[in-house]
């Protein structure tokens, strides 16, 4: 096995002063908290997470110590996809609240010094958008109807689709509508449900229209975007069929092999555009720094390279580290290949553990399985049969996460993970409400597992306390174990998962190592422990199973879990920050 020990990397894009007008690139090194709308807080009593929840939550935040919040999408939508299916993207959906309430929460985040980030989805929107319901009245040829890819189909009158591409959540891609006449008439595109037709970026009104959205939110107060599923923007303008694929591909699996949707070269076309509206708007707006990071999974680094920079989007995730099973090997190798191909390009750092499609880093770490390497399948939704033990996967999460940030860059953390929370595996299939399900025909749950709201308090009453009033029930039914991890016995517990989390962010804070510090591996002599400095700070995570001698000396500053650090040694499953060159006062 080659080993990385004496590789030195240095990072000179992190090593601005903190005080430099350039180190206001915010997002270069920012912690930015994923909140899931619907599922973080209630403040009206409806079982529906909403903007006033969100408002009421602010000073936890900024006591949690993040520096922005990404909201999944807000705007006003049928919920088909759960706010991806976006009917209009100038304003609120109404179970969250209004456009007032966003001004308001904005104004107030900012005085806490928080900044906010929305989700933007350039690749579909609603069939029920304006947009759509235009194109379907306006009939064949119009102009509206170039908006999306509207094809006449196959066979002696139509009655087949144009091609056999497959969708993303199942099943075919392309869906007939009747023309304005009542006759059966053409076909569309929509690569996730039929409720979300595919937007055709080739067209520049399209490009128009987005940049009318961008301009809208950033005059709000909005400081940049999540650009969902960018990696499908580009489509084959011949609308070729896909190549055959095994017959073992799992449902889920088999869109993301079609070369003629996948990691197409006009999707740089439409960064090119999207970031030209936000490099304006800076120039125009002296002081305002916005950034895009874009969801992307790649097949190789050179795509994901080519996603970012100037022109291009100014930062992307980099999913290796949230897909690494629980295995030394496989995260250093993750790590190392992100700096390889990333940072020795001066191309930023975009880091995470969690997010709303993939299944929560307590359940996964916690699996019987999880050092297999083949545990880990693209975003984790595919079933798996090995047992869980959460108590073993929160101790492993805590410690990855605490690894994860002492790394150079940025980080982006899901609501609830400060908690401790786990994937809700067994919710009634009747409440079931990701479109997966219905689209696999009941093979994959889907993705509500991730997205059960938050437990605040331990009053089941008020869904434990994510209701701000007694309600009969939330619009995903949480567990009654949730109930031991609620917020508010937390902050009570100085050894709580919340204190680990808060206790990381503020030292992150207070260190300037870990923020403009250049990254070196440190020799561990074990293959079950990773270690690597940053200048003072020495960072070693133990994936082991049995206690291990510290590979540096130094004065513990952070562990992970209780007892981490303990006469030299670094427990099992446990991280442990130190102040290399001092004795340990353990």
């Amino acid at each position: 096995m080659s080993t990385d020990e004496g590789l030195a990397i240095p990072l000179p894009s992190w090593n601005l002063p903190a005080d430099s007008e350039a180190a206001t690139e915010w997002w270069r090194r920012a912690v930015v908290y994923q909140l899931y709308v619907r599922s973080f807080a209630d403040a009206d009593g409806d079982g529906i997470g909403d903007i006033a929840g969100i408002r009421s939550k602010l000073p936890y935040l900024a006591d949690l110590g993040v520096d922005a919040i990404w909201l999944n999408p807000c705007y006003p939508s049928p919920q088909v996809d759960h706010g991806y299916d976006i009917a209009d993207y100038l304003d609120i959906e109404p179970d969250y609240g209004t456009l007032a309430d966003f001004d308001e929460m904005i104004a107030e985040a900012n005085s806490f010094g928080i900044r906010i980030m929305m989700d933007i989805v350039p690749n579909h929107c609603s069939n029920q958008h304006k947009w759509f319901t235009d194109a379907l009245a306006a009939g064949r040829g119009s102009a509206a109807r170039e908006f999306f890819w509207f094809r006449d189909g196959k066979g002696i009158n139509g009655e087949l689709p144009p091609n056999n591409w497959q969708a993303w959540f199942g099943g075919g891609a392309w869906h007939r509508v009747s023309e304005p006449d009542g006759t059966p008439g053409q076909w569309y595109l929509a690569l996730f449900t039929k409720e979300q037709p595919d937007i055709n970026w080739i067209n520049p009104t399209v490009g128009d229209a987005f940049e009318e959205i961008l301009r809208f939110w950033f005059d709000r107060g909005v400081d940049g975007f999540r650009v969902d599923a960018v990696t499908l923007l580009g489509k084959h303008p011949d609308l070729p069929d896909a190549p055959p694929v095994p017959s073992d591909t799992p449902p889920l699996e088999i869109a993301m092999q079609n070369p003629h949707v996948v990691c197409r070269p006009e999707v740089n076309d439409v960064f090119t555009r999207m970031r030209a509206v936000a490099d304006a708007y800076e120039r125009e707006h002296p002081g305002r720094v916005l950034t895009f990071v874009t969801e992307a999974y790649t097949p190789t680094w050179d795509i994901l390279a080519s996603y970012i920079g100037p022109g291009q989007m100014h930062q992307s995730f980099h999913f290796d580290l949230m897909l690494a099973s629980w295995h030394a090997p496989t995260v250093r190798i993750s790590m190392r290949v992100a700096f390889e191909e990333l940072a020795a390009r001066g191309l930023p750092l975009s880091w995470t553990l969690n997010n709303h499609d993939t299944q929560r880093s307590v359940t996964r770490y916690g699996r019987a399985n999880a050092h297999l390497k083949e545990s880990i399948t693209y975003n984790n939704l595919r079933a798996v049969d090995s047992p869980v033990d959460v108590a073993v996967g929160q101790r492993r999460a805590r410690s990855m996460a605490m690894m994860m940030l002492a790394l150079p860059g940025s980080h982006y953390l899901y609501y609830g993970e400060e908690l401790g929370l786990f994937e809700v595996l067994d919710i009634p299939e009747d409440r079931l409400q990701d479109p997966i399900w219905e689209r696999t025909n009941h093979m994959a749950r889907g993705r509500d597992g991730c997205r059960v709201p938050t437990p605040w308090t331990s009053d089941p009453t008020t869904n434990y306390g994510f209701s701000a009033m007694t309600t009969p029930d939330s619009w995903m039914p949480q567990p009654t174990s949730y109930r031991a991890f609620n917020h508010a016995d937390q902050i009570a517990d100085a050894e709580s998962t919340w204190a680990t989390y808060r206790a990381a962010l503020h030292l992150r804070r207070a260190l300037p190592e870990l923020a403009s510090g250049d990254f070196e591996w440190i020799e561990t002599g074990s293959e079950d422990v990773l270690a690597f400095r940053r200048e003072s700070i020495g960072v070693v995570l133990n994936m082991g199973a049995t206690a291990v001698p510290c590979p540096v000396v130094g004065a513990s500053l952070l562990g992970s879990i209780p007892g981490a650090f303990v006469n030299g040694f670094v427990a099992a499953d446990a991280c442990v920050w130190l102040r290399l060159g001092q004795d340990s006062a353990e």
